[in-house]
């Protein structure tokens, strides 16, 4: 395992994720471990059983990828990805009852071409 401190990564990210491609590498903030970075080009960590899944489903869920990104990660067509969060109580619609409702509204009039 190699390690950089998070200065060494601000300055040269690229060289950080080569050396990942070697070895898992330990991120230190103030001579302390702060992250592991995990190169995963050869699919290791991708194959395993649920592991696609688990990742779609908790960057969906934390906001950082669109419903359709999400699902196209996790290697699920839209609708079972829907079948997914929802079962795990994931809302796949973001906001209150009234701003979901104006969307749906602003939808349909984009939808019927009113304006």
């Amino acid at each position: 395992m190699k390690a950089v401190s998070v200065r060494e990564l601000k300055n040269n990210p690229s060289a950080a994720l080569r050396s990942a491609r070697e070895d898992p590498v330990m991120v230190l903030n103030r001579h302390e471990p702060e992250a592991v970075l995990i190169h995963l080009s050869d699919n290791f960590l991708l194959s395993e059983t649920g592991m696609r899944q688990a990742i779609a489903t908790s960057l969906f869920r934390d906001g950082s990828l669109s419903l359709g990104l999400a699902a196209r990660f996790s290697g699920l067509a839209v609708a079972e990805f829907i079948d997914h969060v929802s079962r795990l109580g994931i809302p796949i619609i973001a906001g209150t009852a009234e701003t979901v409702r104006e969307d749906a509204e602003s939808v349909e009039a984009w939808r019927t071409g009113a304006s």
